[in-house]
């Protein structure tokens, strides 16, 4: 092969794994400024509501690191093209949906095609470039998928603001049956070492996750002492304890509990957790709070700018400062000042507070997160050695999605315990509980930063693993 159709090859590989990263990245949160229509449209609960976004994160969070062992077996492109595939079908399968409980299923379908596209798409980059060229490539993978975070609660606003909601799910057909098509015959098939499935792990883990979720939403809906709920979170704690001595023995363990020997790795996958329950419980509420006061969908998802932006201006700078003053300050400082931020909101906020009153917390909120999350995920990845880096890399996402799923399901527990859809007034009193309570996380996220080792740890950290 030429040089120039080497070069070709690169980026059409980087071209197609981008898009398709970029719609599954975009679909964790493109419904959330489209809610307050979708439970007029569906007359759907809050628990329902939950559901909804939660059936992708769970889905997405326990599959990622079956999704990256099944395309190391049975082949990298194969597995990606599958996953793609579904994710179209599942997104026909959302828009097509007349009631709240197939939204949901075709959501966790979704969420199933996701978890096969986004490991993958970092395996067959890594795979087609490199290594002297592949953190390049990757950096500018991240960065189309960071985008998508950011960009999802706008691009559902202005679809349900303009045309009906099911329209999000719509417009994933066309790009994704383009891709599919370019994919076959531009991207090279790749395989990894053939290691055995943790079958058993998945399952194990997939069962603690809804349960403890399940459990938190029944506790919303009927309350702590509800035997339904208290049996969930049985289940559930009982379900993690098997899975932790599952995997200690497993031959081919899905998530190696020695990693959490290691107290970067460990610290580190706490702050993430911690993070994204604090931020995508945030992100559930916020553009409803917004809609409540009178705004369309497009108008909740243009305020949450202020929040969500500061990541394009934030971000570079806690990565550049990583290596200067080391994770554990970063993440202790930038957690404290979203839990500022969060507080600082649930202390001003009223049904007819002035959108200018919550700016200047929201762009002290999206500071801090996005100064703290690459400093995390650099915790969690440095604390090992490279051999180890693909499994930290799975780890860490998968806790951190988990943990999204875990704080939407306690900000709505807050929520629903304090206030409701009653009125304004009721929502206004609710919505300040729960994110009351994304503050309480966000410094509980700052503590396990602390945690993390420090400039010193780490440079003895670094020696112990050359």
């Amino acid at each position: 092969m030429s040089k120039a159709s080497e070069n070709t090859a690169k980026r059409w590989v980087l071209v197609l794994t981008s898009v398709a990263s970029f719609m599954v990245a975009l679909d964790a949160l493109v419904v959330t400024t489209a809610l307050a229509t979708i439970r007029l449209d569906l007359l759907a609960s809050i628990e329902t509501l939950e559901w909804v976004v939660n059936a992708y994160n769970l889905t997405f969070a326990v599959l990622l690191l079956t999704g990256a062992a099944l395309g190391d077996r049975f082949g990298r492109r194969r597995i990606f093209a599958t996953g793609l595939a579904l994710f179209v079908v599942s997104s026909a399968a959302c828009a097509l949906s007349n009631n709240a409980a197939s939204l949901i299923a075709a959501r966790a379908a979704q969420g199933v095609g996701a978890a096969l596209v986004m490991p993958l798409a970092m395996a067959l980059l890594s795979a087609a470039f490199p290594r002297e060229q592949r953190a390049k490539a990757l950096g500018i993978l991240s960065g189309i998928t960071g985008l998508a975070l950011i960009a999802g609660p706008v691009f559902g606003g202005a679809i349900a603001a303009g045309f009906d909601w099911r329209w999000i799910f719509w417009i994933n057909l066309p790009i994704g049956l383009v891709a599919l098509l370019l994919i076959r015959v531009r991207i090279a098939e790749s395989r990894g070492p053939k290691t055995a499935l943790d079958l058993g792990g998945l399952i194990l883990a997939t069962g603690a996750a809804l349960a403890t979720v399940s459990g938190l939403m029944r506790a919303a809906a009927a309350g702590w002492s509800d035997p339904q709920a208290l049996a969930a979170f049985a289940i559930g704690a009982l379900l993690i304890l098997a899975f932790v001595a599952f995997e200690q023995r497993a031959r081919a363990p899905m998530i190696p509990m020695r990693l959490f020997a290691s107290r970067g790795f460990s610290a580190g996958n706490a702050v993430g957790f911690a993070l994204y329950a604090s931020m995508y419980g945030v992100v559930f509420f916020l553009p409803q709070f917004f809609a409540a006061q009178g705004n369309d969908p497009l108008g909740a998802g243009l305020r949450l700018l202020p929040w969500t932006a500061t990541l394009f201006v934030f971000a570079p700078i806690g990565g550049a400062l990583v290596n200067r003053i080391g994770e554990q300050m970063l993440t202790a400082a930038g957690l404290t000042l979203q839990a500022i931020g969060f507080a600082w909101i649930a202390m001003t906020v009223t049904p007819d507070v002035s959108y200018i009153r919550l700016v200047l917390p929201l762009i002290l909120a999206g500071a801090g997160v996005s100064l703290a999350m690459p400093a995390a995920q650099n915790a969690v990845l440095g604390a090992l050695a490279p051999a180890e880096i693909g499994k930290a890399a799975g780890t860490f996402n998968m806790l951190r999605y988990l943990g999204g799923a875990f704080g939407i399901a306690v900000l709505a527990a807050a929520f629903t315990a304090n206030g409701g859809f009653g009125s304004p007034a009721a929502f206004s009193a609710g919505f300040a509980w729960s994110i009351s309570v994304a503050a309480a996380l966000s410094f509980l996220g700052a503590l396990a930063g602390l945690c993390l080792p420090g400039r010193k740890g780490r440079a003895a950290q670094a020696l112990a693993k050359a």
